[in-house]
C-alpha cells in the first residue's frame, strides 16, 4: 500500500488521471489494487486518500509538488476510491459465489466478463485473485466475450467512417492552410472505398490527395475544414478533411465533371467555417489558460473538440464548478479578448518552448520542431492548429455548459463570436417568452383569486348580518373582516348594506400593525348621520384619520391594540346622534 501511494501521488502530480485509457488506467489499476489490498485487510472504509499527507511529509523535501498538491491528489483518489468501493463489494460477492461453485482450477470465462460488464470488475482484479488462489481464468472464452461486446458496440455506434492506415497511399501533401486559404495543387491519389483508382466521376464518393493544400486535416481537436477542389473540367467538395502519415486527405463528392491522377487543381477553403473554428480553437487555449489561473495548476488539458459551431474542453479537476467560478472564468477569458493581444507564432525545438515556459499536453509526442502559440503574457501553448491574428477578433466568449464525463475529468462547453450573439439573443427570447408565460398564468391566477375573494364576500356578509344590532330602527353593525384588501373591504360593504336595508356599517381590517377602516350610512339617513365623520370619529381612537362622501368613507389607523375599543363606540356613536 505504501508502494502503491507513491506512484499513484506521482503521477497525479504529473497530470494523470484515473480514467479507462492508456496510462490513466494503469492510475486507476493501481489505485484499485491498492484499495484491495487495504480490503483484504480489513479497511471497508476509505482510507488510501489519507495517506496522501503523511506521504508529502516524508517526501516533500525530494519532491516539493507533493505539498503543493496534496489536496488535489487527495481529492482525485478518495473520489477514485469511493467509486470503486460499490464495485469491490458487488464484485468479490459474485466471484466468492462463483469460486465456491467450482470443480476444477479454472475461473469461467463468462463469469470473468460478467463481473466487469455488469459490475465494472476489472478483468486484472480477477486474474490477481485467482492467481492469490491457485486459479487460471478461461481466457478463450473471455476474448470471445469481449470480442463480441466490441463488435456490438461498434455496430450500435453512428460514427462516420475514417480514412483508417490500411489506405494504399503514396502522397506527401504540403500544408500551406497557414498562409492561405486557396492555393492550387496537385493530384497524387484518388480513392474510393479505400481503394486507389485513376478517376473519380460525377456523384462518386471518395478522397482526393493533392501535393499541397491548403485545407487543415483534423488534429489536436480542431475539426477538419471543408471546400471545393475545382479543375477545368470539375467540382469536388470536400466535407472532411483527416491525415494519415504524410497525406491530406481530402474526403467528399463529385458534385459535377472529374478528377484524375496529375490533374491540375485549385483547392478552396470555406473560409466562412475556418474562420468560427479559428475563433473557437484560440479561445480554448483562453480558457485554458483561465481554468488554470481560476483553479490552479492541477488543471491539465484531457481533450478538446473544435468546431465551427461550438467548442468543447476536457480538463482534469476533481470537483464541479460552482456559478460564481464559471462567472470568473468566464470574466478572465473576455478580459483578454477585450485588451487585444496579439497571437504569435513561432517555431522552435521543444527544449526552446519548455524553456519559454509554454504548456505542453502530457504524454504528446512531438518533433524536432513545434509551433508555439503566444497571446500576450496571459497563454503560451504547443499548438499546431490555425488561430486569429488577435485575440479580439474572437469577439466574445460564453459557456453554455460545465459537466463531469469521467472521475476527476469536467467539461465546458462554449460558443464564441456571432454563435455568443446568437446564444445570448435566444437566452433573451427565452426570458421574454418567459416572462410573457409568467404573466399570462399570473393575470389568471388573479382572475381565479378574485372570484374566490367574491364568493368569500358573499359568505362573509351573510355571516355579519346576523351580528348586526338594531337601534331605534337602523340596523347598525361594526365588526372586523379577514381581509386586508380596500377592494374586499368596498364589496362586502356594499353587499351588507343591500342586505340590511337602513343601515349604519364599520368595516375593520389589518394587517400587520395597519388598519384599513370603511363606513358606509343608507341614504335615507343622511342626514342626520354622515359616514365621513363616523369613519374619522373610530379612525382618531387608533393613530389615524380619514374621511369620504355622506354614503361612504374610508380611513386608516396603525394601533390594532385599541381598535375593538373604537369598533364598540360606533354602538354609542349612532345612538347619540339619533337623540341629538
Amino acid at each position: 500500500i505504501a508502494d502503491h501511494i507513491r506512484s499513484t501521488a506521482f503521477l497525479i502530480v504529473d497530470g494523470v488521471r484515473p480514467s479507462n485509457e492508456g496510462r490513466s488506467y494503469i492510475l486507476r489499476r493501481i489505485i484499485r489494487r491498492a484499495i484491495r489490498h487495504g480490503h483484504k485487510l480489513g479497511l471497508t472504509d476509505t482510507f488510501f486518500y489519507r495517506l496522501v499527507h503523511p506521504l508529502a511529509d516524508v517526501m516533500a523535501a525530494a519532491y516539493p509538488l507533493l505539498s503543493r498538491e496534496k489536496n488535489v491528489i487527495e481529492q482525485v483518489i478518495q473520489q477514485e476510491e469511493q467509486q470503486f468501493a460499490r464495485t469491490l463489494t458487488q464484485g468479490m460477492a459474485i466471484l466468492e459465489q462463483g469460486l465456491a461453485k467450482l470443480s476444477d482450477k479454472i475461473i469461467p470465462g463468462e463469469l470473468a466478463f460478467t463481473l466487469y460488464d455488469t459490475y465494472g470488475f476489472p478483468v486484472d482484479l480477477t486474474a490477481d485473485i485467482a492467481r492469490e488462489h491457485g486459479l487460471t481464468i478461461d481466457y478463450d472464452t473471455l476474448e470471445q466475450k469481449m470480442t463480441q461486446q466490441r463488435q456490438q458496440s461498434r455496430e450500435a455506434g453512428q460514427f462516420k467512417p475514417q480514412a483508417g492506415n490500411t489506405l494504399a497511399i503514396q502522397g506527401n501533401s504540403q500544408f500551406l492552410g497557414y498562409q492561405y486559404l486557396q492555393h492550387d495543387g496537385v493530384i497524387t491519389d484518388l480513392l474510393i472505398n479505400e481503394q486507389a483508382v485513376k478517376k473519380l466521376e460525377t456523384g462518386n464518393k471518395g478522397i482526393i490527395v493533392l501535393d499541397q493544400t491548403p485545407f487543415y486535416a483534423e488534429s489536436g481537436g480542431q475539426v477538419g475544414d471543408r471546400g471545393n477542389i475545382e479543375s477545368e473540367h470539375g467540382v469536388f467538395v470536400v466535407e472532411d478533411t483527416q491525415k494519415q502519415g504524410a497525406a491530406i486527405l481530402h474526403i467528399g463528392h463529385v458534385r459535377s465533371g472529374y478528377f484524375a491522377i496529375d490533374d491540375k487543381v485549385n483547392a478552396q477553403v470555406d473560409h466562412a467555417n475556418r474562420q468560427a473554428i479559428v475563433l473557437n480553437h484560440s479561445a480554448t487555449h483562453l480558457l485554458h489558460a483561465a481554468l488554470r489561473q481560476q483553479l490552479g495548476k492541477h488543471v491539465v488539458q484531457r481533450g478538446s473538440l473544435v468546431a465551427a459551431d461550438y467548442l468543447r474542453f476536457d480538463f482534469s479537476h476533481p470537483q464541479p464548478l460552482t456559478d460564481k467560478e464559471l462567472t470568473d472564468i468566464e470574466k478572465r477569458v473576455n478580459d483578454n479578448i477585450r485588451l487585444n493581444h496579439m497571437a504569435i507564432t513561432e517555431e522552435m525545438s521543444p527544449a526552446q518552448a519548455q524553456q519559454a515556459g509554454a504548456m505542453a499536453l502530457f504524454g504528446e509526442k512531438y518533433g524536432d520542431k513545434v509551433r508555439v502559440l503566444s497571446m500576450g503574457d496571459f497563454s503560451k501553448e504547443l499548438c499546431g492548429g490555425t488561430h486569429v491574428k488577435n485575440t479580439g477578433d474572437i469577439g466574445l466568449l460564453k459557456i453554455t455548459n460545465e459537466t463531469g464525463i469521467a472521475s476527476g475529468i469536467r467539461r465546458i462547453e462554449a460558443v464564441t463570436g456571432e454563435k455568443a450573439l446568437d446564444w445570448l439573443d435566444k437566452q433573451k427570447e427565452d426570458f421574454l417568452n418567459e416572462i410573457t408565460t409568467l404573466k399570462e398564468k399570473s393575470k389568471q391566477q388573479n382572475k381565479e383569486l378574485k372570484q374566490l375573494q367574491q364568493q368569500l364576500h358573499q359568505q362573509q356578509s351573510s355571516n355579519l348580518t346576523d351580528q348586526a344590532k338594531e337601534i331605534d330602527g337602523i340596523k347598525v353593525l361594526a365588526v372586523r373582516i379577514k381581509t386586508a384588501s380596500s377592494d374586499v373591504l368596498r364589496a362586502t360593504l356594499d353587499q351588507l348594506k343591500n342586505k340590511l336595508g337602513r343601515a349604519i356599517i364599520v368595516l375593520a381590517s389589518e394587517n400587520g400593525e395597519k388598519i384599513n377602516l370603511i363606513a358606509g350610512v343608507s341614504k335615507d339617513l343622511i342626514p342626520p348621520f354622515h359616514a365621513g365623520k363616523l369613519v374619522n370619529m373610530v379612525a382618531a381612537q387608533v393613530g389615524g384619520k380619514g374621511g369620504g362622501r355622506p354614503d361612504m368613507a374610508q380611513a386608516g389607523g396603525n394601533q390594532p391594540q385599541h381598535l375593538d375599543k373604537a369598533l364598540d363606540s360606533v354602538y354609542t356613536w349612532v345612538a347619540e346622534q339619533k337623540t341629538s
